[in-house]
């Protein structure tokens, strides 16, 4: 779980630095960009690490899948914030992408090392 902590940690800490920069509808904007990336790495995160722990055989599978699921959401996701929320496109798409790519970077150094210490 100290995972999570640390994926969220940096993305609220990064969120907040960016508020005080801001005006608050651009802070909102930027916290919603924020938090569909940050479910999605911290879903995945817990399932890949529990199903690694108890049953390794069947991770390409539920990579796989949430791979496909994820594509749905983030699609539905960005639709949403855009034309239902009216969220203006550069604050959200631009802390969206940034959380994404960041969040996910922090996943996968988080997934290599939880894969070399099995291996060890």
């Amino acid at each position: 779980m100290t995972r999570v902590a640390y994926m969220a940690a940096a993305a609220v800490s990064t969120w907040l630095l960016a508020a005080i920069m801001v005006d608050r509808r651009t802070s909102i904007e930027v916290l919603f960009g924020m938090l569909g990336p940050l479910a999605a790495t911290v879903g995945t995160w817990v399932l890949v690490a529990w199903v690694y722990r108890e049953r390794p055989e069947q991770l390409t599978g539920l990579m796989a899948a949430a791979f496909f699921l994820k594509m749905i959401f983030f699609g539905g996701y960005v639709a949403i914030m855009l034309r239902i929320a009216l969220f203006r496109p550069f604050p959200f798409v631009a802390s969206f992408i940034g959380y994404f790519v960041g969040l996910y970077s922090m996943e996968a150094l988080f997934l290599k090392r939880l894969f070399s210490e099995r291996s060890r």
